[in-house]
């Protein structure tokens, strides 16, 4: 439904840990998640951390306990509309300066607490960026045991088949279903099934945020009490995805009829401009009246 949406919204979802489980118990295949103690799970504070770190928006850090040892799970958020072909040296940049700044705090008396990375992209091309940073270095095996050995686990939204997510049926399933599988058929069901097995603060959650980028089409830092919304009942879910549905289709026609007037805007300045050309008029007077480039009137 909604592509590249990088904002405060989706930030948002995956800092309520029943979502943020989720992701974990339903798209991160490790053993060791299932012996996480969730009823511990908290979002670390950026304050602590250096500052060319703290410039990362789209990234979540979560403490959580596993077998009575501390573990941080880091997930970058990836809106971009293009492949970032050093992702891994981005995301081990922030682990290592997540690193330096808990040392620098004096809060580690013994070794550093393991970092697990996660990757999780929303954008529509398809994911080709390498997961191991040594597929980043030339030569790297010269290396030897000297080399970089990282890599982070991805969870690309639009390599899900619209099949398998029905079959998982969660809140995480159905956000990926939204953005990258247009069936409002089986969304408006998901919707409704939702409702009635998840809890109720984490669905409601999700509810606004769909209602919200269906409508607008993006979420603002300051649309926060947008989120506060709890749905009731399922006649309540219905209607608001009945209205949200309606509206985003206004919007869109919207949109359309505003990108159809300026192509209309558009070639009519290019007939202006081959009348002028046809003339004799110079290069340079048509392009001040019209505001074509030189490139585009040479083609004329």
């Amino acid at each position: 439904m909604v592509h590249h949406v990088h904002d405060y919204g989706y930030k948002r979802l995956f800092s309520n840990v029943t979502i943020f489980r989720q992701l974990l118990e339903t798209f991160v295949p490790e053993p060791w998640v299932k012996d996480l103690d969730f009823s511990t799970a908290e979002t670390v504070d950026h304050s602590f951390i250096a500052a060319d770190y703290k410039a990362t928006e789209s990234d979540l850090i979560y403490r959580i306990q596993l077998k009575g040892q501390q573990v941080l799970i880091y997930t970058l958020l990836e809106f971009q509309s293009s492949v970032d072909k050093f992702i891994s040296v981005r995301i081990l940049n922030y682990i290592t300066s997540l690193y330096l700044a808990m040392i620098k705090s004096g809060q580690i008396t013994g070794n550093l607490p393991p970092v697990y990375p996660i990757l999780l992209y929303n954008g529509d091309p398809r994911w080709t960026a390498p997961e191991q940073i040594a597929d980043t270095i030339d030569h790297h095996e010269l290396l030897g045991e000297f080399g970089i050995g990282f890599k982070y686990l991805k969870i690309i939204e639009n390599e899900y088949a619209a099949e398998d997510l029905l079959n998982i049926q969660n809140i995480v399933s159905t956000l990926f279903l939204a953005e990258n599988h247009y069936q409002l058929e089986a969304l408006g069901e998901e919707l409704m099934h939702l409702f009635e097995k998840e809890d109720r603060i984490a669905v409601s959650l999700f509810l606004n945020w769909f209602k919200m980028l269906a409508v607008d089409g993006r979420i603002d830092a300051t649309d926060y009490r947008a989120f506060e919304k709890i749905y009731t009942s399922k006649t309540e879910v219905k209607q608001m995805f009945v209205n949200a549905i309606s509206e985003k289709d206004k919007r869109l026609i919207a949109e359309g009829e505003a990108k159809g007037e300026a192509k209309g805007e558009r070639n009519a300045l290019r007939r202006t401009a081959q009348q002028m050309k046809a003339d004799g008029m110079p290069l340079d007077v048509i392009r001040k009246y019209t505001g074509l480039s030189l490139q585009e009137l040479q083609k004329l």
